[in-house]
């Protein structure tokens, strides 16, 4: 991609964010559904000034979720996370359990195989961490019981990803079970988990032991850029990690910054990392409306609004 091309695509996305979150903002429908429907204008189905670059800006935006989910983590200190641990593994287990049973049962009624029915439920039973968690946020719902609540579930997805992505190969009809999903997933069943303990492990001992004392020799410094750099290395190190044991780089984030949520600098961390998240998670956002694919709409709207519809209710 040629430079102009490059400071072009990002033209076209800073000036949709910029635009749509105003005017969203004054018809009252909150900054998420403005940066979707700035995407979609800007997408291949209206204007068609961005096009199959799209995918790849999103999963470059995905890591605004990660950083988000490490300054809640920061707001989060062990002890609270605690206290959440019945709605997490209770409530969370109940959503995950009986919406994909539900609609597991559905999708074998319309004739679907029962392995093409369970795994199309089990992804639909999960929900985008960005999108609720945005929601909440700029609502002033995260901190209600509510909000909790709602926290506690997306915290239990994320944690159910790992025993998903273990289950999904078992009842896959086609090779495509064999694709590993992380570098290993070839290991026995007792040999990755002990490597995603020891994962785990490890960022809670490297927050503890390593990452505290070297925020505070690079506070010393006196050097805000660096602070900031220090901050992004330590999302991006445990994103590196959770990836390469199969975790969800979001879980594994979210644990960092509960680490450090008892450490005196985690109000500078937050500061640091906060504008990189708003405008992480604009781009995201505006790459989802962008990628929305009209034509399949199109050919078939009433069954497409009839499955949003279902879905919706179950």
């Amino acid at each position: 991609m040629h430079l102009n091309d490059f400071l072009l695509g990002a033209f076209v996305y800073l000036a949709a964010a910029v635009l749509s979150v105003p005017l969203a903002a004054r018809l009252g429908l909150g900054s998420v559904l403005g940066y979707l429907i700035a995407g979609i204008l800007i997408g291949p189905s209206v204007l068609g000034l961005v096009g199959a670059e799209g995918a790849d800006v999103m999963h470059f935006a995905e890591f605004g979720v990660i950083v988000m989910l490490f300054i809640i983590g920061l707001e989060l200190e062990p002890s609270k996370l605690w206290e959440l641990r019945r709605s997490i593994f209770g409530m969370g287990l109940a959503q995950v359990f009986v919406t994909s049973l539900v609609l597991s049962l559905i999708a074998m009624a319309l004739g679907w195989s029962w392995q093409a029915s369970v795994t199309a439920a089990i992804a639909l039973s999960m929900s985008s961490t960005a999108l609720v968690l945005q929601s909440l946020r700029e609502t002033g719902l995260l901190r209600t019981s509510a909000g909790r609540s709602a926290f506690s579930v997306l915290l239990f997805q994320d944690i159910a990803i790992i025993p998903v992505f273990a289950f999904l190969p078992l009842i896959a009809a086609s090779s495509a079970a064999d694709e590993n999903l992380s570098p290993l997933a070839a290991l026995p069943g007792w040999a990755h988990a002990l490597a995603v303990l020891a994962a785990v492990s490890f960022i809670m001992a490297a927050g503890r032991l390593l990452m505290r004392p070297a925020l505070r020799l690079i506070a010393e410094t006196r050097l805000r850029e660096l602070f900031t750099a220090t901050a992004l290395l330590i999302v991006v190190a445990i994103t590196l990690l959770m990836g390469l044991v199969g975790l969800s780089p979001a879980l594994g984030a979210f644990l960092g910054g509960v680490i450090l949520a008892e450490s005196e600098y985690r109000h500078e961390l937050e500061m640091d990392l906060d504008p990189f998240k708003g405008l992480l998670l604009a781009v995201f956002f505006i790459s989802v409306g962008a990628s929305i694919d009209f034509a399949l709409v199109a050919r078939s709207p009433l069954t497409v609004i009839s499955l949003v519809i279902g879905f919706m209710a179950v």
